[in-house]
Formats: structure tokens, sequence, C-alpha cells
């Protein structure tokens, strides 16, 4: 299985940027910056860490599944914060969804996101092994 396949952002920018939330390739998925927006290109639950990542969370597995994937192909995820000192409330909803699987994360402070009150962004490696997903 080498064909390209993608999920789309579905967000007002996703055209300009020319972006996918996911893309597979054999058997790796990646999953691309993904914020607590809605399709809209609203913030959702500004400046609350915790509430950004339950949601980038749920849509970043959503695009995973969409692609054959699952919550256990998850290798690695990076979290992008405005302010290291959220570190707990994204990593208390990250340690919800990977407790059993714990995959190799990162946690970097970065100056700012694309929109105010994006307070966290999630990036995600996923490898899945069994080729007829």
């Amino acid at each position: 299985m080498n064909e390209y396949r993608t999920v789309d952002a579905k967000r007002p920018w996703s055209a300009l940027i020319a972006y996918s939330r996911a893309v597979r390739r054999g058997a790796v998925i990646e999953v691309g910056g993904t914020s607590a927006t809605s399709p809209e290109g609203e913030v959702l639950f500004p400046n609350d860490a915790y509430a950004q990542t339950k949601y980038v969370l749920d849509v970043m597995m959503s695009a995973i599944q969409e692609l054959g994937g699952s919550a256990h192909d998850v290798v690695r995820t990076r979290a992008f914060l405005t302010n290291v000192d959220d570190w707990q409330g994204v990593g208390r909803a990250h340690g919800e969804m990977f407790a059993l699987i714990k995959p190799a994360s990162t946690f970097v402070e970065v100056s700012r996101l694309l929109l105010p009150g994006l307070v966290v962004e999630l990036e995600a490696t996923a490898i899945c092994l069994d080729s007829e997903r």
C-alpha cells in the first residue's frame, strides 16, 4: 500500500496554505499541526490549554481513523505551547488519550500560534503495521 491518501483539514485557510489535516503513505500517517478551531475558523475554548488539547486530540484521532489507523498506532506527538507553564493541562489531556500507549512526545514553547486565543497546537505520527487497514 504505497498510495497517497489525505484527510482535508476543512478550515478557511486550507486552500490558501494547500495542506491536509493528515496524510498516509504506506504504513505512515502524519497529522499536521492541529489547533482548536471550528470549521469556520473560530477559536474554540480560548486560552484553555486542557480543553483545546482534548478537542485537538479528538480531531487528530478522527483523521488517523479515517486513514485506517488507531490510537495504538501513534508513535510520536509534538505539542507547541504559547506558554510552557500550560504543560500540565496539555499533559493531562494527552495522558488521558495515550495512557496505555505512551508515544514519544515533545513539548515546545513557541512565541504565538495562528490566531489569538490559541494556546496549543499538536502534530502526530502513526505507523500502521497492519497493511490490511
